[in-house]
């Protein structure tokens, strides 16, 4: 009797301990499996805050692919357009603002077509290469180009790019003269570019959107990635990586 004791003793201590370590894991899995769409420009962020499986690429393909069914647990826009219309839709949850951005104009770190300024995209032969206007960026791009009173720039424009790493990569490889990207992903490539500040009053309000896919599967842990994301260490990262505060500080 004392041995059969003894033995389930062992098996009761055994399934604990299992169960202990088992449900740690769980979680691990659950967080590794989410799936999240997010914008481009997050690509170096948002791994950081939390693990999952990312899809990152244009905000508006993202978008399209979700209204088509694609099986996605969160989605994390450059702009709060095309996730308040997907909540529109009933397809995502009441967007939220996460984080801001900039604009700039990047140059090939040579600069072959000396330019100094927005301004110096009006010379003729200059290589301009932008996002297509349904992307985010390249939406924010034509707005700033009409505070600026630039829009004739647009004829030297020699492509449109479906994100704004397209941009930024076109830019840094020398195949375009300039081309205007986020400030966040001007910094990921300091010595193949060099960034021209785009004036503060030109500046669009690009703010980033983020919510829970109506048809996800797992809507407990995409609400706590999100949870994550506006957390104190999410806010941190993405300041840490060049991206503002959700809300501009009262002055």
């Amino acid at each position: 009797m004392k041995g059969s004791h003894v033995r389930l003793g062992l098996t009761v201590a055994i399934a604990a301990l299992t169960l202990s370590t088992a449900a740690p894991a769980a979680q691990r899995s659950s967080q590794a499996t989410l799936t999240v769409y997010a914008a481009a420009s997050l690509t170096h962020a948002f791994p950081k805050i939390a693990p999952a499986r990312y899809s990152f690429g244009g905000s508006n393909a993202l978008a399209a692919q979700i209204k088509q069914g694609a099986p996605a647990d969160v989605f994390a826009s450059a702009n709060m357009t095309l996730p308040q219309q997907l909540h529109d839709a009933r397809l995502c949850s009441k967007p939220v603002v996460f984080t801001r951005n900039t604009l700039v104009l990047i140059v090939p770190r040579a600069n072959p077509a000396s330019i100094q300024s927005v301004y110096d995209l009006r010379k003729h032969g200059v290589k301009l290469v932008i996002a297509a206007p349904g992307v985010p960026v390249g939406r924010y791009t034509l707005q700033v180009l009409r505070n600026l009173n630039l829009s004739g720039v647009l004829s030297n424009v020699v492509s449109r790019e479906t994100d704004v790493r397209e941009v930024l990569a076109k830019v840094a490889l020398g195949e375009a003269d300039a081309g205007f990207v986020y400030s966040t992903d001007a910094r990921t490539v300091p010595g193949k570019v060099r960034v021209l500040k785009v004036p503060a009053w030109a500046q669009p309000k690009v703010r980033y959107g983020i919510c829970v896919v109506s048809s996800s599967g797992n809507k407990p842990a995409a609400a706590a990635f999100i949870k994550k994301v506006l957390g104190k260490a999410g806010q941190r990262i993405l300041l840490k990586n060049g991206f503002l505060p959700r809300s501009k500080p009262r002055r």
